[in-house]
């Protein structure tokens, strides 16, 4: 059974499919069951600290930042998206990246707390529930 906002691969096309509503079935691809991504919160040394997501509460909202050390964001090795989630998973807001850009998202809400995660093409998923101490 799939939950909500889960997020599962192809490993054969590359496909990539995020639960929008639970339901009971097996999500295939090619052919073949996809395989669920598994959400990271550490690696090896200096890979999590380029990926867990930073995040940090806002006079008007909360800023997410990818990893307490600068990611690269090269042709070949970028961070695809990152997203905010309520506690609750009620409400979801995604930005998409591309190569050369800042791993930045910036969000208005009146949450008291939120989930970010992020994908790194070639690490995974990663997540965070985590708020800095900043306040700004």
């Amino acid at each position: 059974m799939t939950k909500i906002l889960e997020m599962y691969k192809c490993n054969i096309c590359g496909n990539f499919v995020e639960v929008v509503l639970p339901g009971a079935g097996e999500l295939v691809c090619c052919g073949q069951p996809m395989e669920r991504m598994r959400e990271q919160t550490q690696g090896e040394e200096m890979v999590g600290e380029k990926h867990v997501p930073v995040i940090s509460k806002m006079e008007n909202g909360v800023e997410v930042k990818v990893g307490s050390i600068a990611h690269p964001m090269e042709d070949n090795h970028y961070i695809q998206f990152i997203e905010v989630n309520s506690l609750d998973k009620r409400y979801v807001k995604r930005k998409y990246l591309y190569p050369h850009e800042e791993p930045v998202l910036n969000l208005k809400c009146s949450c008291d707390k939120v989930i970010a995660r992020e994908l790194c093409n070639i690490h995974g998923l990663w997540i965070s529930e985590d708020w800095s101490d900043k306040d700004d």
